[in-house]
């Protein structure tokens, strides 16, 4: 599957600009790591399955990594895709009250279930600065966000903790590269943002 027919597969699915960045921000975080971590002929496939990662989250959140494998074949993903993004949902029971029995087996798809919830978490944070960007935000200034259970809420901290243990990482390491990652990538997804809404 072409990049292009990813997006063209997301947008089909998701129209709220707020899904649409957070998918962006997940490629972007996703390609960024494969070339990270040596998988620079694949960071094209790594973003691919970060941007539809969350294909069924807006229509159908209480079926969540459940509708996907559906939308994803009609999109002509093929099936190692296919559990790549359900593999986020490891672990986690969803609203229609099933837990994503999906386990993440490759690197790539650690990666996905490490750095997905915390780029929501990295945002939020970023959303508080006068800048309003991850481009002048410190680690330290990051771990106190983290640390304050009220802030962000909806961002799973045991997720992320279990997203770096299966990584084999320090949380502190994960913090680090996601950051790194988002702050690299931040202008090139607002333009993306722009040209859509232009």
């Amino acid at each position: 599957m072409t990049r292009e027919e990813a997006f063209a597969l997301l947008q089909k699915y998701n129209k709220d600009p707020f899904h649409i960045q957070h998918a962006l921000t997940v490629e972007a975080v996703m390609k960024w790591y494969a070339n990270e971590l040596g998988y620079g002929d694949d960071a094209e496939y790594w973003g691919i399955v970060g941007l539809l990662h969350d294909i069924d989250f807006e229509l159908y959140p209480e079926e969540h990594c459940l509708k996907a494998p559906e939308l994803l074949r009609e999109g002509g993903a093929g099936e190692e895709l296919i559990h790549a993004v359900c593999s986020h949902g490891y672990g986690i029971t969803v609203g229609c009250g099933k837990t994503i029995d999906v386990e993440p087996v490759h690197e790539m798809e650690k990666v996905l279930f490490a750095a997905d919830e915390l780029t929501g978490l990295i945002w939020a944070a970023a959303l508080m600065r006068p800048s309003k960007s991850t481009k002048d935000m410190e680690l330290k200034s990051l771990k106190k966000k983290y640390k304050s259970k009220g802030f962000a809420a909806g961002c799973s901290r045991e997720v992320i903790e279990r997203g770096a243990e299966q990584l084999g990482w320090e949380l502190e390491k994960l913090l680090t590269m996601t950051l790194s990652a988002m702050a690299a990538t931040e202008d090139r997804i607002q333009e993306e943002m722009d040209a859509l809404n232009a």
